[in-house]
Order: C-alpha cells, then structure tokens, then sequence
C-alpha cells in the first residue's frame, strides 16, 4: 500500500524516519523550507548530528529511495514533522503545521494518509484535519466521513533521545492514534515497515496527551532535584552526594540536577497542557517555572564569582575578567541548542560586561545568537588558559576528559556535577 512516502520537514526527526523508510526500500520524498538542507541531503550529506545517520543518508541517496524538494509532491502517505515552539505567554504555536497542511493539500488523492509526527497540544490532530479540509473540498475528512473518509489522519509522536536517533527509531515502542479506526490500522501498517517496537493502538487525543504526559514526568521529576540544589546550595550541603545517598533507598530514584531544561520536548511539551487546562495543571505548572528559573540562579552565581575576582583584586574591573562557559547545547555530545539553558546562560553572562569565552565542541563557530555580542568561540584549551571564572553547563565527553584540569582552577561553577 505504502510505496512513495513523504516527509514534511527534515530536522532531528524527520530526517532520520525518511532514512530509516528508505533504508527499506521504499522511495521517500523529503520536503523542507530551507533550501541549505535540502541541497545537502540531495548531496548524500546531513546538516545535523546524528551518530549513523550520515551512512544511512548517504546510501539511500545514491540507490536513489531518498531525495529532497523544497515543495510536496504526490505519497501514499505524508508524514508531518515540523517545529511546535510557543508564543508570547507560553501559547502553542501552530503555524509551521497549518503551514505544512496547506502545502500538502493541493497533492493529496483519496486513499492517502496523513499522520503528524511533531509534539502538539490535545486537539491538534483534528485542527490539522479541518485545515486539509478547508484547501480540499473536493475530499472528504475523518471529521466528515469517518471510517470512508477519502483521506485518512492519524497522530503518531517520537520518543527518541538525541544521539540514539536512529536506533530507538527502530527499537522503541510507538503510540499509534488514529482519528478513526482504520486510519490507526492505515498507520499500523506504515510503521512496521521499519519499528520493531510494539506498535500501539488508541486515538489522536490521547496518543497527543501521552507525549505530553511522558515529558511532563520527566519535567517534574527534574524540577525536584533542581529545587534540591538550591536548597542544599543555601543549606552548604553538597547535593550531588545527597542524591547519591538517597538514591541507596530501595525505592527512591532521584535524577541529577542541571543548568535547567532544554531542548524542544521537555522545556515545551508542558506548557501545552497548562495552556489548555490552566486551573488543573498546578504540579506540572510549578515544575516549569521551577527549571525555568534555574538558569538564572546560575547566572546569579557567575555575577557573584566575578565580583569576588574584582574584589580580591585578581581584575580590577569586571571587563577585565574572563568567563569561560562550557557547553551551549541543551544536553551532551549532541550539537542541538534549542531551548538550551546553557544558551541562556551564555547570553546573560554577556550582558554582564565581562569577557565571555565560549566553548562547545559540537559546533564549529559561534551561534547567531551570540555574535554581535562580547563572547568569543574558543576551543577548550584556549577557553581554560587565564580563565577566572569556569561555568560548567553541559557534561560533554570532551570537558570530562579535562576534568581534572578544570578541576585545579580556583572558581569553578559546575552546574551539572562533572566535577562530582
């Protein structure tokens, strides 16, 4: 049933799941805005990093299964996985997915299936329904015609970690939720092409609230140990031996705190469900704000260190001290930076007036972000030689290889427990 396939938007998921598609066999049309991507893949390239992902690409692009375009063309099945950030006030931001539906709607054929990948708020399934509806009258919906519905929707969300990409692709389990029963059966069998995983039925609602639901565990869970840190910060205990004793309880499993929480999951997927039930969402709620706060206790510390450095006299101004940050990206070994607290950081430290050097080996110049600013990309050998003040923000492989020298310098925050 499923010979062409098509994937709208080529990041860190929907790159991989056309590759894995084609890796099957099957010819997989790639669609995405950004003209760069698009020319790279069609090289046998990839623009992001991914571990194994650069083979797959490259070989399914020279037996010719996987090509890329900039606009969408006729599939048996479209697969939408675009960006879902939010607005001012934490609302959901459904343009890049109205944006894809009305791409997608002058190409569609009865029989087709249309499934969206991206993380959205409960209901967004049957939003995406309505727009293709709206372009095409000439089709029918599930929300017209149910189960004979020309073109069938169905809603079927990732949970893949970064630098595991294309293996929990594969291995992992997936929620499969149809607007109708024959679109979750329809989707079902797309997905066996290459999941190996349990292949679970229910509908859209729910497989969207599901998403949500297993970030949201994971937000609370590390707002816990980020509100530990500060409390043990105040009370002059150290939290990481903390946790390690507690964590000796048979049935406690407490997580390590960080500099906050990025990337586009689990910084984002909450506020979803606080969006649409405000008054209910308390816990999940105060875990945001709890992680969102955390970045600025860190710079709080940094601003401390600094003034101590002048202080004592090491600087006579705070321009003349040196910061070096660790990392940018939101988690370690991966180059993604959305969402990234470590970012933030780097940007407030900034505005402090002092010199910033920067340090991220999973890109090679300084983000966008941050040029224009008084940060400098550096190396880790150069961002540690006269450094004053070290803040630790991601604990990538390359930092724990220098633990013990950044270790011997004097003012070291180490916001994530390399050191520990």
């Amino acid at each position: 049933m499923f010979e062409t396939i098509s994937m709208i938007g080529l990041g860190y998921i929907g790159l991989p799941t056309a590759t894995l598609f084609a890796s099957r066999r099957k010819t997989v049309i790639g669609v995405d805005v950004n003209p760069h991507a698009v020319d790279t893949i069609n090289q046998g390239k990839i623009h992001i990093v991914e571990p194994e992902l650069d083979i797959l690409v490259h070989a399914a692009v020279s037996e010719k299964y996987l090509r890329a375009t900039l606009t969408p063309e006729p599939a048996d099945a479209f697969l939408i996985a675009v960006p879902t950030p939010f607005l001012d006030g934490y609302k959901p931001d459904l343009s890049y997915i109205e944006a894809s539906a009305k791409a997608i709607a002058p190409v569609l054929i009865k029989g087709n299936l249309v499934i969206l990948e991206s993380t959205s708020p409960v209901g967004t399934t049957e939003q995406l329904a309505q727009w293709l509806a709206e372009a095409r009258p000439d089709l029918t919906f599930p929300q017209q015609a149910g189960e004979q519905a020309d073109v069938q929707v169905a809603y079927c969300p990732e949970r893949v970690l970064p630098g595991r990409v294309v293996h929990e692709l594969v291995s992992n389990d997936r929620v499969i939720g149809g607007m109708t029963q024959k679109a979750t059966e329809m989707a079902t069998e797309l997905y066996r092409i290459f999941v190996e995983g349990a292949l679970v039925p229910t509908n859209a609602r729910t497989a969207e609230m599901c998403k949500l639901t297993e970030n949201s565990f994971r937000d609370v869970n590390i707002a816990f140990a980020n509100e530990l840190s500060l409390i043990c910060d105040r009370l002059n205990i150290n939290v990481w031996e903390l946790i390690s004793l507690a964590n000796r309880h048979p049935r406690v499993n407490i997580l390590q705190p960080g500099a906050g929480v990025g990337g586009h999951c689990i910084a984002v997927d909450p506020w979803f469900i606080v969006d649409k039930t405000p008054e209910e969402a308390r816990i999940i709620r105060m875990a945001r704000e709890i992680n969102d706060h955390k970045p600025e206790w860190v710079v709080g510390k940094v601003k401390a260190a600094i003034l101590d450095v002048v202080k004592n006299g090491t600087a006579k101004h705070i321009e003349d001290v040196k910061v070096t940050c660790l990392g940018l990206a939101f988690k370690p070994d991966i180059d993604d930076l959305r969402e990234s607290p470590a970012m933030e950081i780097a940007k407030k430290i900034c505005e402090i007036g002092c010199s910033v050097s920067v340090v991220e080996p999973n890109v090679s110049t300084l983000p966008a972000s941050l040029k224009g600013s008084n940060a400098l990309y550096e190396d880790i050998q150069e961002g540690l030689q006269h450094a004053d003040v070290i803040v630790v923000l991601v604990k990538h492989k390359e930092f724990i290889a220098e633990k013990n020298k950044i270790n011997m310098h004097g003012k070291v925050i180490d916001a994530v427990g390399l050191l520990e």
